[in-house]
């Protein structure tokens, strides 16, 4: 083999050594890349699925509480609807009481709305023409304890129920939906407690 070959092939070889080097840094910086991308990716996935379960579990959470508010909401109007009928039916069966125990009642109110004056009690027309005769008189046993007297008026007042009592310009509705209007939280807690043991 002459000089010249062996320069050749000497530098062939170290070309070849070059190459391989070359390639063997770039095939190891390739690796280090590709490792440093696949750690940033498993980060990035670990990350990903650490804030998708904690959103995850927070929806839940909400969507927990959500069901939970609306059920109790719907309890409370279920209950709420519940109070209402009983006191209609309690109205009714109020309406339907026979006439000694209806106006027996009527003089109970009456005596618990009475001052110590003079007043006038209207009925609505229907009650007006059932009153019995000696109404007036028991009424007026009861609330002269307080100091007052009571006369029954003659003209009907515009009501379905009850009475209105008047002592001059003040009058006071003695219908039962205007009782129960003025005293519908105590009614409604006093139904409450009777329905559902509160």
């Amino acid at each position: 083999m002459s000089g010249l070959d062996e320069i050749l092939n000497l530098i062939e070889t170290q070309q070849r050594q070059g190459e391989e080097m070359i390639l063997k840094a770039a095939k190891s910086k390739a690796e280090a890349i590709k490792a440093e991308g696949d750690k940033k990716a498993q980060t990035a996935y670990e990350d990903f699925m650490h804030r998708s379960k904690e959103q995850a579990e927070k929806d839940y959470e909400n969507a927990c509480n959500s069901v939970d508010a609306d059920m109790k909401r719907r309890v409370l109007a279920c209950k709420v609807e519940l109070i209402d009928e009983a006191v209609e039916k309690t109205v009714a069966k109020l309406k339907a009481l026979p006439d000694s125990e209806y106006f027996d009642l009527m003089i109970k109110l009456a005596e618990r709305h009475s001052q110590p004056e003079n007043g006038v009690l209207s009925f609505c027309r229907k009650d007006l023409a059932r009153v019995p005769s000696d109404f007036e008189s028991k009424l007026n046993e009861c609330v002269k304890k307080k100091g007052g007297s009571i006369s029954l008026s003659k003209a009907p007042a515009d009501i379905e129920d009850g009475f209105v009592l008047s002592y001059g310009l003040i009058s006071e509705n003695c219908s039962f939906r205007a009782i129960i209007e003025s005293e519908k939280d105590e009614i409604r807690d006093t139904a409450a407690r009777v329905l559902f043991g509160r």
